[in-house]
C-alpha cells in the first residue's frame, strides 16, 4: 500500500517524478521541425545518465518486422546540462537525413542499455499537397492541469494534422526546467509523432522584464539544448529566428525580442527569393495589439510593409491573452476578399486571461476574452481555411482565404 502511494504520487506531480528517478531512460522525445522536412527530420530528447552511445534507428515503418531489414543508426550529439537544483541531465539530438518524401518512417532513441520505444512519423511532400497544421496562442500558467486539455482536444479533433506550431510562452519562466516538464507531460505521446515548430518569446527569456533598454536579452539556456529547430535565421538569431517550407507553404518564425531591424532584413530577402505559393508568419507579439495598455508600433512600422510588399496570407500570433482576428488588411485598412492582404490572429490556449480594448474595433472580423482555444489551418490548392476551437472542439471561428 505505501509502495503503491508513492507510485501515484510521482504519477501525479511530474515535478517530483521528474527531479527523483535517475535512469538511462529516454524521456522527453520532441521532433522538431527541419528546414526541409520532406527529406529530414530532426529528433531530440534526454536521459538522466550520459548513456555509453547515444543514437537513434530508423527506417520505413512496413519495414520494421522484416528480419530482413536493418534500420539506419545515427549517432546522437549529447550535451551535459546543469539545472536549477544542481541535477545533471543529458540532451540528445539527432538529424535524420536522407528521407524519402512522403514515407511513414519508425525510429527508436537510446543506446545500449536503454531504448524508447518505436514511433513513427511521415515526411512532407516534396511538392505542394495538401495538409492541416494546427496554431496554439500562450499556454504559460496551469500547464499539465489545465493545457493538457486543450492538447487532447486538438488531437482528437485533428489526429492527420502534421505539424504543431506554437506562437511564445509555452512556460511562464524559461529557466524553470519543472514548467518544461509540464509542457512534456501535457504533450503526451504527441512531439513523438508530430513535429512541433515554437516560436521562443518573452517567457522563453528569464531577463525580459529585468533588462534595461538596450541591455542584451538572452534566451533561456534550456531552450537550445531542448529542441533543434533550423538554423537558418539571422547570424546569432539561429534556432529562434527560423523558416521551412512544407507542401506548398513558407513558414516563418519571427521574434519579438531581439534585433528586429535585424530580422526584417533577412525577412525581406527570404520573401524575395520565396516560391511558395502560401506565406505563413509566426511571432509572438501582435502586430495590431488588443491588450488596453500595449500598442506595439514599432512592429507596425517594421514588418507590415514586408507583409503587404509580399502579399503575406497569415500572421499567428499570441502575447495578449485573448482572441482576435482581423479582417484581410493592406496598409492597416480591410480590403475586399478578392484583394490581396493579410489576415492577423491572437490567440490564447492557456488559463490566463487579459482584457481587450477597443482600439482597433474597425480592423476586426471576430474578437473574444476569457477562452481559451486552438485553431486548424487547412491549406488546399488555392484555399486555406481556418477554424478556431474551444476546449471541447466547439468551432468558434472560422474564415477562408482563396487565392
Amino acid at each position: 500500500m505505501i509502495f503503491a502511494g508513492i507510485c501515484l504520487l510521482l504519477w501525479f506531480n511530474p515535478g517530483i517524478a521528474d527531479e527523483k528517478i535517475v535512469s538511462a531512460d529516454p524521456e522527453r522525445l520532441v521532433l522538431n521541425i527541419t528546414q526541409t522536412p520532406f527529406n529530414s527530420q530532426a529528433v531530440t530528447w534526454r536521459t538522466r545518465i550520459s548513456g555509453t552511445s547515444p543514437r537513434a534507428e530508423i527506417l520505413p515503418v512496413l519495414d520494421l518486422l522484416n528480419p530482413d531489414k536493418t534500420p539506419k543508426t545515427f549517432p546522437a550529439v549529447s550535451s551535459k546540462l546543469s539545472l536549477d537544483n544542481q541535477i545533471k541531465v543529458f540532451q540528445h539530438s539527432v538529424m535524420f537525413n536522407g528521407l524519402a518524401p512522403d514515407v511513414t518512417y519508425a525510429y527508436r532513441v537510446g543506446d545500449d542499455t536503454a531504448w524508447s520505444e518505436w514511433n513513427q512519423f511521415k515526411t512532407a511532400s516534396d511538392k505542394a499537397a495538401p495538409f492541416t497544421f494546427l496554431y496554439f496562442g500562450d499556454i504559460q500558467k496551469d500547464i499539465f492541469s489545465i493545457c493538457s486539455q486543450v492538447f487532447r482536444a486538438a488531437f482528437q479533433k485533428e489526429p492527420e494534422a502534421r505539424l504543431w506550431l506554437f506562437a511564445g510562452d509555452m512556460v511562464d519562466n524559461g529557466l524553470d526546467d519543472r514548467e518544461w516538464n509540464e509542457f512534456f507531460f501535457a504533450l503526451n505521446f504527441i512531439p513523438r509523432t508530430m513535429p512541433l515548430a515554437l516560436a521562443p518569446d518573452n517567457h522563453e527569456y528569464p531577463s525580459w522584464q529585468a533588462t534595461e533598454p538596450g541591455s542584451p536579452r538572452i534566451i533561456s539556456p534550456l531552450w537550445r539544448p531542448q529542441f533543434t529547430f533550423p538554423e537558418n535565421g539571422p547570424k546569432g538569431l539561429e534556432e529562434l529566428v527560423y523558416t521551412f517550407n512544407y507542401q506548398g507553404v513558407c513558414f516563418i518564425i519571427l521574434n519579438g525580442v531581439e534585433n528586429i531591424p535585424v530580422q526584417a532584413a533577412w525577412l525581406e530577402e527570404l520573401l524575395v527569393k520565396n516560391r511558395q505559393p502560401w506565406i505563413v508568419v509566426a511571432m509572438h507579439h501582435p502586430i495590431y495589439s488588443v491588450f488596453p495598455k500595449r500598442n506595439n508600433t514599432e512592429l507596425q512600422d517594421v514588418f507590415v510593409p514586408l507583409f503587404d510588399r509580399f502579399s503575406v496570407d497569415l500572421v499567428l500570433q499570441g502575447h495578449h491573452h485573448s482572441y482576435a482576428r482581423t479582417k484581410k488588411l493592406k496598409n492597416h485598412e480591410p480590403v475586399p476578399d478578392k484583394e490581396k492582404g493579410t489576415v492577423y490572429v491572437i490567440s490564447n490556449s492557456g488559463p490566463k486571461y487579459y482584457p481587450a480594448s477597443n482600439r482597433y474595433d474597425h480592423l476586426m472580423g471576430k474578437a473574444m476574452t476569457n477562452g481559451i482555444w486552438f485553431q486548424s489551418v487547412r491549406i488546399e490548392n488555392h484555399t486555406l481555411q481556418y477554424t478556431a476551437y474551444n476546449m471541447i472542439k466547439e468551432a468558434v471561428d472560422t474564415f477562408t482565404i482563396q487565392k
